[in-house]
């Protein structure tokens, strides 16, 4: 009886140990203590040599939400300092154009920066509150912790005198705290240089693309500023597509029909979008120099 539940304890940690890293959406796998139990367990019990052990090569991946803050500047600035030269061309003066779109982008760099910087550290802020809740929580209120870990695992169809062990084994873990935050809050834990990254990412991402439809304007007289538009459109109109088929086919991926399908209706999506902030934009700054004219 006794080395039956001592196996049944030890398959529910093996258990709950690999359903960690499947459910954890934050779970990275530890590839190089992977090939070290491999080196170790390979070895041959009855000769005592070691067999060659499988090499095992680590990749690292850019982060998400570094990826979502750089389309977030990049979409914003691809289309609204757009619209801004597109609608100061009307005024048929390249300076004006140039130095109001710069005084633009110099502008939305600052402010898109400082917006994610400070939605960076309120994130990081959110964090710290819960997990001082949630530690709290664990002491003064132990029955509704154990609720919850069992919560957690009842929508897996788990057998129950495993999930019985699981939540008894983690009700007293001193990772207890960790398993709420991953998988109850599932809130991942903030990197202290987050905010800043954020802010530079966007800030530049902003610049970046707001840069591109400035780029005609310079290479023409100071009076070709409807020439300048042309080219502009021209150039940012592929900018555009390749900008919506890029973000597109990052989340789908990038190969089979279907996705290129997706990736090319994103790109016509966000010329559709970029067509129409500057033609609105345009029309306005026309609207306002006729009513200026006519008084």
């Amino acid at each position: 009886m006794f080395l039956s539940l001592l196996s049944l304890t030890e398959s529910a940690e093996m258990s709950f140990s690999s359903l960690k890293g499947l459910l954890s959406p934050t779970a990275e796998y530890d590839v190089e203590k992977d090939s070290r139990d491999m080196s170790s367990n390979d070895g041959d019990t009855t000769t005592g040599e070691a067999k060659p052990s499988r090499e095992v090569k680590a990749t690292k991946l850019i982060d998400g939400r570094v990826i979502s803050d750089a389309i977030i500047g990049l979409s914003d600035g691809m289309t609204v300092p757009f619209a801004l030269t597109a609608g100061l061309s009307a005024l048929g003066d390249t300076k004006v154009v140039v130095f109001g779109g710069f005084a633009e982008l110099i502008a939305g760099a600052i402010s898109m920066g400082l917006g994610g910087y400070l939605g960076a550290k309120s994130e990081e802020e959110s964090y710290h509150a819960t997990l001082k809740e949630t530690e709290k929580q664990t002491i003064t209120d132990p029955a509704s912790v154990t609720e919850t870990i069992h919560d957690i695992f009842t929508p897996y169809d788990l057998p129950p005198a495993l999930v019985a062990e699981l939540t008894h084994h983690l009700s007293s873990s001193p990772n207890l705290t960790s398993f709420l935050m991953n998988f109850h809050h599932t809130l991942p834990e903030p990197s202290g240089s987050r905010a800043l990254t954020c802010a530079l990412t966007i800030a530049l991402g902003y610049f970046i693309g707001g840069f591109v439809p400035l780029l005609p304007y310079f290479f023409v007289g100071e009076n070709d500023a409807f020439l300048a538009l042309k080219w502009s459109i021209a150039t940012m109109a592929v900018a555009l597509f390749i900008f919506g088929y890029g973000k597109t086919c990052f989340v789908s991926g990038w190969k089979s029909s279907r996705n290129i399908r997706k990736g090319v209706v994103g790109g016509l999506q966000m010329v559709l979008i970029g067509g129409v902030a500057a033609g609105s934009a345009m029309g306005l700054v026309k609207g306002f120099q006729a009513l200026a004219d006519s008084s």
